[in-house]
């Protein structure tokens, strides 16, 4: 998993209020159930996040990320990966995700990424983004190559490998922020993906954050403080940017 189970993100520099939280249940265009989170500003800035969590699911760190992101202004939804495996339910510390990992497949992500997307749009009128970290950052930068309603894509500590098979077909702007000393995937794997975006012209940005760790956007690690403001800084400029172009 990603973050630990006392992880919890940091606040954006950006703070409102938040008009509703709490969890919901979603259908996705297969009639497939699947359970979510969602959180809406008290003042919006007409822009929206699709949140897609680690390895966990809909877990207490996701939740409380949802609520930073509507303190910011933003409608967010959390999506969980188990509604065709495990049904609709909490996933906490105890949920036993390993063996239910491997059959969750891009395009059901991408189904239901969806249904959160129009969900959270009818809720909050705006330009979409999807967010994601770890498992869910590849998710993330691999919804660049579909035809999702979103207005770009973004990815903590993602695994290229989940965007490689299809960068050619990247249409919509994506943000890489990447941890400089993540165990998880070797740096060179992230400068190679960035290469190939490059090469085929994707508009895309890469942030590479010196020394830090995988799971690095805590607000416990006090000694990645300036790290995690400036992802939030980038975070806010690109959604700006890219939510006028959209």
């Amino acid at each position: 998993m990603c973050h630990s189970t006392e992880s919890r993100p940091p606040a954006a520099p950006v703070t409102g209020s938040v008009k509703e939280a709490g969890p919901l249940t979603l259908t996705s265009a297969d009639d497939t159930r699947f359970g979510a989170f969602q959180a809406l500003p008290g003042e919006p800035n007409g822009r929206n996040v699709v949140i897609l969590p680690d390895v966990r699911g809909v877990h207490a760190y996701y939740q409380d990320l949802a609520r930073r992101f509507a303190e910011a202004g933003f409608g967010a939804v959390v999506v969980d990966y188990y509604g065709r495996t495990a049904g609709v339910g909490e996933r906490n510390d105890d949920f036993d995700w390993q063996p239910l990992l491997p059959q969750v497949q891009a395009d059901e992500v991408a189904a239901d990424v969806r249904a959160a997307a129009e969900h959270v749009t009818a809720a909050n009128p705006g330009a979409t983004f999807s967010v994601g970290f770890c498992f869910g950052g590849g998710q993330s930068w691999r919804l660049a190559a579909g035809d999702l309603p979103l207005a770009g894509s973004i990815g903590f500590y993602g695994n290229p490998a989940h965007v490689e098979d299809v960068v050619e077909k990247v249409s919509s702007p994506v943000l890489m922020l990447i941890a400089g000393d993540d165990v998880a995937t070797p740096q060179e794997k992230f400068h190679e993906l960035d290469a190939k975006l490059k090469a085929a012209g994707a508009t895309h940005e890469m942030y590479v954050y010196d020394n830090a760790p995988h799971s690095f956007f805590d607000r416990s690690f006090g000694e990645w403080r300036e790290a995690c403001d400036d992802a939030w800084r980038r975070i806010l400029a690109f959604t700006s940017t890219h939510s006028a172009t959209s």
